[in-house]
């Protein structure tokens, strides 16, 4: 798949002016590695919360096989890459769900660039690219142990709304009106 690049600049007021978010082809090395890199994140917190132990190699190939990214691509979604000062720092994804309601998909800060504004600069770029697909919704799901997750989206203006998905890993469901 391929698509041109379309940069986002945060809108934000928040949104720090050393990051950069760009979409990129979800199928591209580069955004395959953060994949990988977010699923093994989310992965490993799940499995030391539950099971007291890390994610294995085994069971990442069978989450990437078992929850495909490849939605997250024109021309019903966009995949898009942070950098901070120009070193590539996350990933976010959106969706378009149905002709109004878009979905956050893949939301991801590198450890070591957490805490520096991107989780804001990725949402505003993944907003910005929800109503460029024509969607006026906003929604995501998320695991009640992600905290650092699910107060970013609060700061932000999403809000607590009824299940809308049923995954094994959906606990907490969010809602944001866009423009």
């Amino acid at each position: 798949m391929t698509s041109t690049p379309h940069a986002h600049a945060g809108s934000r007021a928040d949104a720090s002016p050393a990051w950069t978010v760009a979409a990129r082809p979800v199928d591209d090395p580069v955004s395959v590695m953060l994949l990988r890199e977010y699923l093994v994140d989310v992965a490993d917190r799940y499995y030391r919360l539950h099971e007291e132990r890390d994610s294995t190699p085994e069971e990442i190939e069978q989450a990437l096989a078992e929850m495909p990214s490849d939605d997250l691509a024109p021309p019903r979604g966009v995949f898009l890459l942070a950098h901070h000062e120009g070193e590539l720092a996350g990933c976010a994804g959106v969706r378009l769900m149905d002709a109004r309601t878009a979905e956050l998909k893949r939301v991801y800060v590198r450890p070591a660039k957490r805490g520096l504004g991107g989780g804001a600069a990725l949402l505003a770029a993944v907003e910005a690219a929800a109503v460029e697909l024509g969607a006026g919704r906003i929604v995501l799901d998320t695991r009640l142990d992600l905290v650092e997750a699910r107060g970013l989206y609060a700061r932000h203006g999403y809000r607590e709304v009824p299940a809308f998905t049923d995954g094994p890993y959906a606990e907490v469901w969010m809602a944001k009106e866009l423009g």
